[in-house]
């Protein structure tokens, strides 16, 4: 089944392959999450939803029956943004060969990117998801103020020691707002480093910034068994429909975030 409607499009692939390009480059620009996050799929665009085990899962035998325990299910939810092609641009460009502006697909992309990340920090209450920053067992550290002196290195080395005392190992990431990622632009007294650098370097260069997370930072072990993003359909864009002569799309993707272990999470308040 062509459930993107590509087909019924009145034009070729030559202009799928653009929008699809253009889907990929403006989402890597500003995607986040899933750069540090394990994906799990792609499921397939009928998948609904998915299993979150955590590590006290088993399996209980009663009465001639086994239900497993520590396994929770919870709904793959559908992600879209939609954009419009107007009917002249594209008769233009067929009839003359003038290029289309593809701004708008660009923005509806970048437009879903950022839901899909506010949906990995923040979850969705009323589907019942959790977000990094609120999931279950996640443990929360004072921030320091990380314009000033060492606070910063400081408290992310600090962070990364209780991930490793509690014996939670793999690779460390941080993800932060603008507002901090730019306190950090600054050279550490003493060091003849930027004290980005100094956290690069200590986490193996992996930190990132998000406009999702302004004011906030946290930092995780970004392994599989502690965490990763569910996909079913990865981002995609499809046909909608023709009104007005124009011609209407949509760019989906059907993703969840799955926390196995709030604890590999530290979130700095």
């Amino acid at each position: 089944m062509d459930y993107l409607a590509r087909t019924t499009a009145p034009f070729g692939d030559d202009l799928w392959e653009q929008i699809d390009s253009t889907v990929v480059e403006a989402a890597k620009k500003c995607i986040v999450g899933r750069r540090f996050l394990p994906l799990y799929g792609p499921l397939g665009a009928g998948i609904q939803g998915v299993n979150v085990d955590a590590q006290t899962k088993e399996e209980e035998f009663e009465d001639d029956f086994v239900r497993t325990t520590g396994r929770k299910f919870i709904e793959l939810p559908q992600l879209y943004a939609d954009f419009m092609i107007l009917w002249r641009d594209l008769e233009a460009s067929q009839r003359m060969g003038t290029p289309i502006d593809l701004s708008a697909v660009a923005r509806a992309a970048q437009a879903l990117a950022k839901a899909e990340d506010k949906m990995i920090f923040f979850g969705n209450k009323a589907l019942g998801l959790e977000g990094l920053l609120n999931a279950q067992g996640v443990t929360t550290m004072k921030r320091e103020d990380w314009g000033t002196g060492e606070n910063a290195f400081s408290n992310i080395a600090a962070a990364a020691a209780l991930l490793d005392e509690k014996g939670i190992i793999g690779r460390y990431s941080l993800a932060m707002g603008p507002d901090l990622y730019y306190q950090l632009q600054r050279i550490q007294p003493g060091t003849g480093m930027m004290e980005i650098d100094r956290i690069r370097e200590l986490l193996g260069g992996r930190v990132f910034k998000s406009n999702t997370l302004a004011g906030k930072a946290l930092l995780v072990c970004s392994e599989a068994q502690y965490m990763d993003l569910a996909v079913g359909q990865d981002m995609a864009a499809s046909y909608l429909e023709l009104v007005d002569l124009n011609h209407h799309f949509r760019i989906l993707e059907t993703v969840a975030l799955r926390v196995k272990n709030g604890e590999a999470i530290v979130v700095f308040e």
